[in-house]
């Protein structure tokens, strides 16, 4: 069986469901469980996302059919503001993983962030903007389009920097984007250099993901828009 998380999930037909889930050896693929809609089927609760399974599933075709899935407990639910930063990570990799192509490393960064995001308390969420600073950055390692930091930055036309307005201090910081959270949370916050960072990582993101609008960081700015409001 495959080490796995769900992404997303749709209703197909009346009693099953098409899942997207991410694989630590194949990748992301689009699975089908029959009948898991139903109220007594044993994949009703499995096919849950951030929790991780164990699958099995067919070897042919674009959509696999799903044999068999096991709960491997362990990851407490998420929710506020990491519950909403777990959706916006699974919306990137839906959006810029294609279906079938391994990427073991990766998996491993996504279930770290998803540890990370649910072992945060009421006090530490401002680990939250770290945590997806640094996923967005092995993201883009693995997808073989993260510029080159730190001092020897390529700035050039095919370095993914150009045109970009970039301090020298930021392009340190985030040369050292594999190191613990806490260091690298520091880094960001005592140089004052979160915000810029979010913008140009978020900038080279949708350089990839074309012009619609990721519809978590949709919800997410409506609920800061929400609390702003409140006070």
């Amino acid at each position: 069986m495959n080490e796995a998380y769900v992404l997303h999930s749709l209703a197909w037909r009346e009693t099953s469901l098409i899942v997207e889930v991410l694989t630590r050896h194949e990748g992301r693929l689009g699975v089908v469980a029959r009948g898991a809609r139903r109220p007594r089927s044993v994949l009703r609760g499995l096919l849950q996302p951030f929790q991780p399974i164990l699958v099995r599933y067919g070897t042919k075709g674009d959509l696999r059919n799903l044999l068999a899935a096991e709960w491997q407990g362990g990851m407490p639910l998420l929710c506020g503001e990491p519950l909403l930063a777990g959706f916006y990570l699974n919306e990137l990799l839906m959006r810029l993983l294609p279906r079938q192509d391994p990427h073991p490393a990766l998996f491993d960064s996504y279930r770290f962030a998803l540890i990370g995001l649910a072992a945060l308390d009421r006090h530490q969420m401002a680990l939250v903007e770290p945590i997806l600073r640094q996923f967005e950055c092995r993201l883009l390692r693995e997808m073989g389009v993260l510029p080159t930091f730190g001092p020897q930055a390529d700035l050039g036309p095919d370095g993914g920097l150009s045109g970009q307005m970039v301090s020298a201090a930021l392009l340190e910081a985030l040369a050292d984007f594999d190191a613990p959270l806490e260091v690298f949370a520091t880094r960001l916050a005592d140089s004052g250099l979160a915000g810029e960072a979010k913008r140009l990582l978020r900038s080279l993101l949708r350089h990839h993901l074309g012009s619609a609008e990721l519809m978590s960081r949709e919800t997410i700015r409506d609920l800061h828009r929400l609390r702003e409001s409140a006070r």
